[in-house]
């Protein structure tokens, strides 16, 4: 069994910070992000641009350039709604230390970033979506089903197509959260990876209950079987159930220092 991967959510262009640090091309705040992440035990980060319509190209390749130069060549998921600032990113990228993420496809419109990441030999996450949310797991699973055969008809590897079930909000989806673990469930049954972003089910709650609930989730979902998660890896209650998790899975060799690995 493999470790579990987490994506470090916190380079977003949602960020004042990030976004300034984007438009202005300033370093700073982009490597304080990466190096907090990074010390917290994020496998991967995930550099989101937004769309970026105006500099994208030139935006993520400055970005996949500063941080892999900085933090010996750490992998990245690239994520935008920009093919092109894509493609540009994987022409600078480094893959010594993982294939890049292409974040993300989904059985819609999105459909063609499997098609971008097949030609680059990348990972894509896979939306179980055609754009709104699935309305349940059967619907979940016509879309999974039509983005695997898509990447396999491409010439990928079924687990380089990491399927997302999508998180849903417990705040006014609470009768929703069963059917998202069962999905993941049924993706692992299949022998397919799955990740996604894991703190959309907390969304709205009160700062102090987010972790709790949070931590309560992916303890669920990894005995489920998922396999990744987007997450905000300075959440320290969070990262230490996910290493307990994976000590119980047999991932992780038990070391009374396992928290600190």
């Amino acid at each position: 069994m493999a470790k579990f991967i987490t994506i470090g959510e916190r380079i977003h262009c949602i960020s004042p910070a990030i976004r300034d640090a984007f438009n202005t091309r300033n370093p700073e705040a982009i490597l304080k992000r990466a190096k907090e992440q990074l010390d917290a035990g994020a496998t991967y980060l995930d550099v989101n641009i937004g769309p970026a319509e105006s500099d994208g190209p030139d935006l993520m390749k400055w970005a996949v350039q500063l941080i892999q130069q900085n933090f010996d060549n750490v992998p990245l998921a690239l994520d935008t709604s920009n093919k092109a600032a894509i493609e540009a990113g994987i022409s600078v990228y480094n893959r010594s230390k993982g294939k890049p993420i292409v974040n993300s496809a989904d059985a819609g419109d999105r459909i063609s970033y499997i098609d971008l990441a097949a030609a680059n030999d990348a990972i894509v996450i896979a939306l179980c979506s055609n754009g709104p949310i699935a309305a349940d797991n059967d619907e979940r699973m016509v879309h999974c089903q039509t983005m695997l055969e898509h990447g396999m008809e491409l010439g990928m590897e079924e687990t380089d197509l990491w399927f997302d079930p999508l998180f849903v909000v417990v705040k006014g989806m609470q009768d929703k959260q069963m059917e998202v673990l069962e999905a993941i469930k049924m993706f692992s049954d299949m022998g397919l990876n799955s990740t996604g972003g894991l703190s959309n089910n907390s969304n709205g709650m009160p700062k102090n209950i987010r972790p709790i609930m949070d931590s309560a989730m992916v303890a669920m979902a990894m005995m489920q079987g998922l396999t990744s998660a987007i997450v905000n890896p300075c959440d320290q209650r969070l990262m230490e159930t996910v290493k307990s998790c994976d000590v119980l899975k047999g991932n992780t060799l038990y070391a009374d220092s396992y928290l600190d690995l």
